[in-house]
């Protein structure tokens, strides 16, 4: 299984990535993005089998990230992993097709409640 992680802080993708391996899913290959525009070029590609992503970054945000995504194939799945999680937040990225979003601070059970559904249980 492949997991891109785009996040403009190197110190939250490593985060991510323990609380992914935390979570139960240590077997995934996971590859790393600072930004929406090297993780559209990273889909393209690698097409990886989940995408977790920040909301807020620069050159091209999570949302706009999707959006063109939606636009323009290829199709993957898609989570947010980000500080804010606003109602008005969550209602566009459900309606851009993400599956969910966690909010920081979170946990590796926060993660495996989001990510079982997706990925099936860890193994």
């Amino acid at each position: 299984m492949k997991v891109l992680i785009v996040d403009d802080s190197k110190a939250m993708r490593m985060i991510v990535t323990r609380t992914l391996r935390q979570a139960g899913y240590g077997g995934a290959d996971i590859r790393e993005a600072e930004n929406g525009a090297q993780a559209l070029e990273a889909i393209r590609a690698d097409r990886p089998d989940l995408v977790l992503c920040d909301w807020n970054m620069p050159e091209m945000s999570g949302i706009e990230l999707l959006s063109t995504l939606n636009q323009q194939g290829p199709k993957v799945r898609f989570g947010f992993v980000t500080s804010e999680g606003t109602d008005s937040m969550r209602e566009r990225a459900r309606q851009e097709g993400a599956l969910f979003l966690i909010a920081k601070p979170f946990s590796a059970e926060t993660f495996g409640t989001a990510l079982a559904p997706v990925l099936g249980p860890p193994s």
